[in-house]
């Protein structure tokens, strides 16, 4: 009698876990988040940039992603957590310094402007090689 008891607390602990899923896993809706992130990129010359590719990822350390601006260089990225982030354009082997760090609350939409300089035009600290002695 023990073991049909056992047995059956042991098999709705197991149903009950399978049909709510662990609580860390959530739905891609609950997931997403209802900030917004939007800008322009320019180029050395002030205007601004098509096609340029936006890479962006969470400062915690959530994997890349990239968007790529429109026609007008306008880029939108919608459904983001509330979180920092870490971005940075480039477009035809020029880049953007990093920008670090932006912070988005939950349904904020906050918009950046990212300028792609040329490597001369870039600070010494990310152009200049260490020297080992």
């Amino acid at each position: 009698m023990k073991r049909h008891i056992v047995a059956i607390v042991v098999f709705t602990t197991l149903l009950g876990a399978a049909l709510t899923g662990p609580p860390t896993l959530l739905a891609n809706s609950e997931r997403r988040g209802t900030s917004v992130l939007t800008g322009v990129v320019l180029g050395p010359n002030d205007k601004p940039v098509a096609r340029a590719a936006i890479t962006y990822q969470s400062s915690s350390g959530n994997a890349p992603h990239v968007v790529r601006t429109d026609a007008h260089g306008r880029f939108s990225i919608a459904k983001l957590a509330a979180d920092n982030y870490d971005l940075r354009a480039s477009a035809r082997g020029v880049f953007s310094e990093w920008e670090k760090n932006v912070t988005l609350h939950r349904g904020e939409t906050r918009s950046i402007t990212l300028r792609l300089i040329y490597a001369k035009q870039m600070p010494k600290s990310t152009t200049s090689a260490a020297t080992v002695k």
